[in-house]
Order: structure tokens, then sequence, then C-alpha cells
């Protein structure tokens, strides 16, 4: 069995696509050595020209030491969902700013590695995408921006802290897509960092310049003309605060002399408390039961997951599904179809019939929102193009242990299975009877901490008909 694991796991990692990297974590752990690599050109480039590139020296160690720790323990490095982003931040946006400043001489080899090396980098998507998961972990189990910057995870190996350049970055995210409540934890996170002393080159004005803007989209006047206030004792100059002190001030003034105004004043705090409970997903990633149904295996080309529209027919990414996936056939390798026989043996059903066996690793805050797994009534083509019938069940391989969240949740009866190593589970989405058991809407929550790898059988109708016969009865 443990042979089993070794050759799936390289036939896993031997086939990646190189895009979408913030959806994979298995993955990602191959920037890690690009950027070792990096760090090692840049050590040399300095050693070159160590006068005058001192800055470059600073760059280059505290990188050095970082990549050294990293890929150490890649996947364990990239669990912690700080340390991923940080990563997409600095190949995506620092690497660049470093390579502007050593550009004046373009033959040495150090910028000519580092521009081989950039096509092959992160972009500004990788980026937002890494930033986006980590705002959708702290909604999800209701993290504080102090927590997740300090770096205080459940079941993190590898602690990482976030510097103010790092929280005001995921503000300015935020901001860019009007998600003001967001903004405002973390633009108010590297304020506080800045007032405890933490050095940086983004200075307070700046980032109070943000937040008092997030604070007055939220409707709280009082609290933005105070922040405004405080820019001004900075930078009395300020153009932009000047303007915005005299607006909060009329706008104040009339709040107070119209009474129609100060209940819209108290209808706009009520929908901040609204927002505030921020709590939407967390009531099925925290359910009463927990299952652990079956004992499995498993390991796969890495792309992006896709779902299925049911308008247009065809598959698509889409955001509720972060996560890479690949298909491995029995024809691959004899471990595949050993795989397959065991999925048969135990359940009883015919796998000719059966997809592929798909294979996912999920990435920076990777999750999949409820869905069902058949087809139903109104998706009458959902898996016509097979010609095998609807999904009669599902076998979920665990291949790797989750550090903190990721659990498989069964929303409309409140189970849940956590990822385990070597652990599998079943279902059947349809009765006997063919009718689909919407009892099995079910979830993955996005992983907290940690790497998470599972892989797939979904096993059709056709091939069944002496395994599991039909029942007249709707509901059997």
């Amino acid at each position: 069995m443990a042979l089993c694991w070794y050759l799936l796991s390289f036939l896993f990692h031997s086939l990646y696509a190189h895009n979408d990297f913030f959806t994979s974590i298995g993955q990602m752990t191959d920037l890690l050595y690009t950027e070792k690599d990096l760090v090692t050109s840049l050590k040399e480039y300095i050693r070159q020209e160590e006068n005058r590139l001192e800055k470059v020296k600073e760059w280059a160690g505290k990188l050095d030491s970082l990549t050294i720790t990293a890929t150490q323990d890649p996947e364990g490095y990239l669990g912690h969902p700080v340390n991923a982003f940080k990563l997409m931040k600095r190949l995506n946006s620092e690497w660049a700013d470093l390579e502007s400043l050593v550009l004046k001489d373009t033959a040495n080899g150090f910028i000519s590695n580092l521009t081989l090396q950039r096509q092959f980098f992160p972009t500004d998507e990788d980026q937002t995408g890494a930033a986006k998961a980590l705002l959708r972990l702290q909604d999800t189990y209701q993290l504080s921006a102090y927590t997740i910057s300090n770096g205080d995870l459940p079941g993190v190996v590898h602690k990482s802290q976030m510097t103010v350049a790092d929280c005001f970055e995921l503000g300015k995210i935020a901001y860019t897509e009007a998600d003001y409540y967001h903004t405002e934890l973390w633009m108010a996170q590297a304020l506080t960092q800045l007032d405890e002393g933490e050095e940086s080159t983004i200075d307070k004005v700046t980032v109070m310049d943000y937040l008092s803007y997030a604070i007055y989209q939220q409707g709280e006047l009082e609290r933005a003309l105070e922040l405004t206030k405080r820019m001004l004792k900075l930078d009395p100059n300020h153009q932009r605060a000047n303007g915005n002190l005299k607006y909060f001030e009329f706008q104040l003034e009339k709040q107070r002399k119209a009474e129609s105004e100060k209940k819209e004043q108290e209808d706009k705090k009520k929908e901040k408390k609204e927002l505030d409970k921020r709590d939407t997903v967390s009531y099925i990633c925290a359910p009463q039961q927990r299952k652990i149904l079956f004992r499995g295996l498993g390991s796969t080309v890495l792309k992006r997951a896709t779902v299925h529209d049911p308008v247009t027919g065809k598959l698509t990414t889409a955001h509720y599904r972060v996560s890479k996936s690949a298909w491995l056939s029995g024809y691959e390798h004899s471990t595949i179809e050993k795989i397959n026989q065991r999925i048969e043996d135990i359940t009883g059903l015919e796998m000719d019939t059966a997809e592929e066996l798909q294979v996912a690793n999920y990435g920076v805050g990777g999750q999949y929102e409820p869905h069902f797994d058949f087809g139903r009534k109104d998706e009458p083509d959902a898996f016509k193009e097979l010609g095998t019938g609807n999904r009669i069940a599902t076998w979920l391989f665990y291949m790797s242990d989750v550090s903190a969240g990721g659990a498989t949740v069964f929303t409309d009866v409140g189970a849940a299975v956590w990822p385990k190593k070597g652990t599998a589970v079943f279902w059947y989405n349809l009765f006997a009877s063919g009718e689909g058991d919407y009892s099995t809407r079910h979830a993955a929550c996005p992983v907290l901490v940690g790497n998470k790898w599972v892989s797939n059988k979904w096993i059709h109708e056709r091939g069944q008909e002496f395994r599991r016969p039909c029942d007249i009865s709707e509901n059997k």
C-alpha cells in the first residue's frame, strides 16, 4: 500500500501546469525553489558589486534565510495561508522592484536569470487570488486581522507574521473590490502596527487615507471625521483630507438637524452590525455530527478545477471552487487499476462505467461551495456525453492530513468528515428508484492551515442494473 501512495504521488507531481498558482499548494512549491535559485544568483551578483548594491545585499539576506526554511518543508510552509500570500506578493510585486534597481547592468548574470525566470512568475491574478483567500478564511473561521497578522493559526509549524506592507496590501486589494469592510480591518491593523513602532515604507497618512474612506463608506461619519483630523495633525497640507474634513462636518450637521437623516444613520449602523457577522459560511463548517465512513488510498496532471455551467452546458472555472485537479486512467498505471478494483470490491458496484479517478489539490483557502454530485431534473444533459447515466454514487479519498479546516460537510444532515490521510468516504447520490437524494448536498470547507489532497471516483448508473436493482418507491 505504501508503494501505491508513492507511485500516485510521483504521477501527480510530475504533470503540473503553470497557471493559477494560488489554486494549488502542490504547484506553489516549485515557486519556492525558483525563488531560492534567484536568491543564489542574487548573492553572486552582490559578491561582484557589493559596494554599489548595498540595498540589494540586504534584500538577499532576508530572503536567503526564508527560502532555506521554506524549502525544507515546502508544502508545510505553504500550508500557512500568510506564507502563500507573501510568496505571491514577493514574486509578483517585490522582485519587480528589485529588477528596476539593478537594471543598470543588463549584461549581469543575475539580471539575465531574473528576466528568464519572470515568465514563470505568478501574475496579479495569483497575488489577488491569494489575498482573497486570506479574506475568505478570515470570514469563514471568524479570525481577527490581528490573529492572522500575528500568525496565530491552529496547527501551524511555520509561523509567519505579516508586516505593515502586507496588511496594507490586503486592505488595498479589498479596496479595489469595493470591499470596505475588509479594507477597514486591514488598514486598521496596518495602522496599529505602525503605532506600535514597526518600521515601514508605508506611512501613517497613506494608511489613514484609505481607512477614513472605508469607514465613511460604511456610514460612520464621526469616526471618519476623527481619523481625518488625526491625518491633518500629521500632514496639515494634505489636500484630500482638508476637503474631506469640510465635507464630513457638513454632513454631520445635516444629520443633527434632520430627524429623518438621524433614522438613516441608525439604519446604517444596523447594516454595519450585519456586516460584522460575516459568518454565512461558518454554519456549515461547524456541524454537530462527525462521520468517518471508510478507509482508503490515493494521488495526479493539475489544471484549474472546473464546474458544469447549467446555462451553457460547458465546463468553466468558478470562484467558489478553488483547487486544481487532474484525471488518471487505469491504463496509465497499474496502481490506478488496483485502486479502481479496491473500490469495486468494497462497494459492489461496476467500475467500467465510472469516471476516471480525479485527484485534486486545494490552494490557498481552497474550498468548494455547497453542491450536488448528481445531475438534477433541470439538468437533463449533465452527463449525456458520457452515455453512462447519472452519478449513482461518490467515493472520496483523503490523501493528506490537514492541520486546520478543510472538512467535507453535508449541509442538510449536519454531518462532517475531517480529512485524515488514508481514509475515504462513500455515499449514494441517487435512491434505488433513480431519484436524486437531495440530502447529499455537500461542500469542502476552506483549508485554513495545511495542504489538502483528495481523489474522487464518480460511479454511474449504467452497469449497476443487477448490482443495485431499481426500486419503484421514489425515496428508497
